[in-house]
């Protein structure tokens, strides 16, 4: 196997087009031949699930980092490379594993990715996991093949408590959990940068060099960016990718793609996850959102998506503008990794 070699002179496309309105898309059509990723049972680290995939374009390949399972459900974050978005070959390790006490039992989940703007290093977000507490954690790399891994966010003896909702509805309390990290990609007007996270609601932190960040504030109360609003979101929502910028003049807007689960209600069985996207804008993170779609844009209705290692899931955190089109990755079922695709216009 030949491994791409990336390095801080590596380009990302040379062809992107800023998307000029909201929603975008909105009609994401699942590719025929989903799934594109399956687990890989000579490899023990992807053996028993692969789901969850970050993406980003580097010198016209598209690479995802994805979510791998063995047998055990221990997770690492493996790596693949594409031509056309569809078809990929697999590293035959993974590029981030459990090392750290925050980690073991659980591993590494959920990673997200973008590019530092101005060094080039490449920031990934993900969820250290130690079979009891999740917990935001921070890796950064000049090739994307190796990690250099930061502290969680939020320290065990945070006084930060989330607040969660079961699938029966109800409200539990935990303490110093953090999950899911979706950085703006350019600093705000005040210099820093910021990333809206959270699993139960959204939050905010702020960093200055996008690998050492800070809760805007350690209320909840005081760092509650939104909550879910409609029936499908009314037990979880959780960031997808980074946000993505749109080219209005005289607006600082972005539009995030965001995972959503429901207690149940309306068409929605309980526990179904779903996906869907939000209006903010930049220069007034304080407000909340200004707007979000009523309904998703992708619901779980393949065999793999209503039936897997969880029930009824498409989650995503993975989204790219690519030979013009848009690619969302998404997972099927906690078990298996899809795609979908919309037109840019």
């Amino acid at each position: 196997m030949i491994k791409p070699q990336i390095d801080q002179n590596s380009t990302n496309t040379h062809h992107y087009v800023e998307p000029t309105a909201f929603p975008i898309g909105p009609k994401f059509t699942k590719y025929k031949n989903n799934p594109i990723l399956v687990p890989d049972p000579e490899h023990e680290f992807e053996e028993s699930y692969i789901y969850n995939a970050a993406a980003i374009v580097v010198d016209d390949k598209v690479f995802l980092l994805y979510r791998a399972q063995n047998r055990t459900k221990v997770s690492s974050v493996g790596i693949a490379w594409s031509d056309d978005g569809y078809n990929f070959v697999r590293y035959h390790k993974p590029v981030l594993y459990p090392t750290e006490p925050w980690e073991q039992n659980g591993g590494c989940e959920d990673p997200r990715v973008v590019r530092d703007p101005e060094t080039k290093k490449f920031i990934m977000t993900y969820t250290a996991y130690d079979g009891a507490t999740a917990r935001l954690c921070v890796a950064t790399s000049n090739d994307l093949f190796h990690w250099k891994k930061y502290p969680p966010i939020i320290n065990s003896d945070s006084s930060w408590q989330d607040i969660a909702v079961t699938s029966t509805g109800h409200r539990i309390i935990r303490d110093a959990w953090s999950k899911s990290g979706a950085i703006f990609t350019e600093r705000n007007k005040d210099g820093k940068y910021y990333m809206i996270w959270g699993d139960s609601a959204f939050h905010l932190a702020e960093s200055c060099d996008l690998a050492h960040w800070n809760l805007t504030s350690t209320s909840y109360g005081n760092n509650t960016f939104t909550t879910g609003k409609y029936v499908w979101q009314n037990k979880l929502i959780e960031p997808g990718p980074a946000p993505i910028k749109l080219d209005i003049p005289g607006k600082n807007w972005w539009v995030l793609f965001y995972n959503s689960a429901t207690t149940g209600g309306a068409e929605y069985a309980k526990d179904t996850y779903a996906i869907s996207q939000m209006l903010v804008d930049y220069d007034n993170l304080g407000a909340g959102p200004l707007a979000r779609m009523d309904s998703p844009i992708l619901v779980p209705d393949a065999a793999n998506e209503i039936e897997g290692q969880v029930n009824r899931v498409v989650f995503t955190e993975g989204l790219v503008q690519f030979k013009n089109k848009w690619f969302l990755y998404f997972g099927q079922g906690d078990s298996e990794l899809g795609v979908a695709t919309a037109p840019v216009d």
